[in-house]
Order: structure tokens, then sequence, then C-alpha cells
């Protein structure tokens, strides 16, 4: 989920940034190579869906938090320190020298079982 109050740049830049973290950690969420009947090799996708739903910034630090003291779940963040840095390295500080409770999540990425999900996002809006 994102904040739907970000430009259309940082939601893309979020979430497309997030889906390299899944992917990265649970490999097996994306599916292998498809062909198609022309012989062309397309890349996998992810098997289970994706859906990138809105909130503003306090909805979604309220289901980062929820969802991080859930067992089974997979969370990856974007703060806003993650797209004001220019290098991984100045991300490590910065976040490295802030607490927590000062972070402004940009957007957050869970996966696990859908009924787990579902229990802290269903009623989002899918984002406009």
């Amino acid at each position: 989920m994102a904040d739907q109050s970000l430009g259309a740049g940082l939601v893309a830049n979020a979430t497309a940034c997030l889906g390299a973290a899944v992917a990265a950690v649970l490999p097996g969420v994306v599916g292998g190579e498809v062909v198609d009947a022309d012989g062309q090799t397309h890349a996998g996708l992810p098997w289970s869906g994706v859906s990138i739903l809105g909130g503003d910034a306090a909805k979604v630090r309220e289901i980062r938090t929820k969802a991080m003291s859930k067992e089974g779940l997979f969370v990856a963040d974007m703060s806003k320190h993650a797209q004001a840095s220019r290098s991984y390295e100045e991300y490590r500080a910065g976040l490295g020298s802030t607490d927590e409770s000062e972070l402004s999540y940009y957007a957050v990425s869970i996966v696990g079982p859908r009924n787990k999900v579902d229990k802290l996002v269903g009623g989002l809006p899918l984002l406009r």
C-alpha cells in the first residue's frame, strides 16, 4: 500500500523498489519464464497477484506496525529516507541514526497468507 498523497513518480518508484525487495527475499513469488505461441520468452511475474492500495501516511504507518507484529508475514517498507538517499550507504546511515517512530513511510509491501493480509488491508481502495 502507498501513501496516496504522493505523486505518481514517488509511488511508482516505491512500488518498484518494494517489488525488488520482495523478489530478492522470496524468489518463489515470481513465476518462471513463459513462452508464447511464437516461441518468444516473457519474464516471470508474481503468481500471487499484486494490488497497490492507497491510504494516507498515518494508515501506511498503522498497517506496517500491525504487519510487523504478525507471524508469517514478510514486510518491506519504503521510507522517506530511502527516497531521498542518493546511495545505499547514505540510506543506511540515515536510517541507522533515526528512531523508527520518526520515520515517514511512503509505502509498505506485505506478503503472506491471503487471510492475514486481507485482515490488515481489507477495505482499503486501490490506489488511483
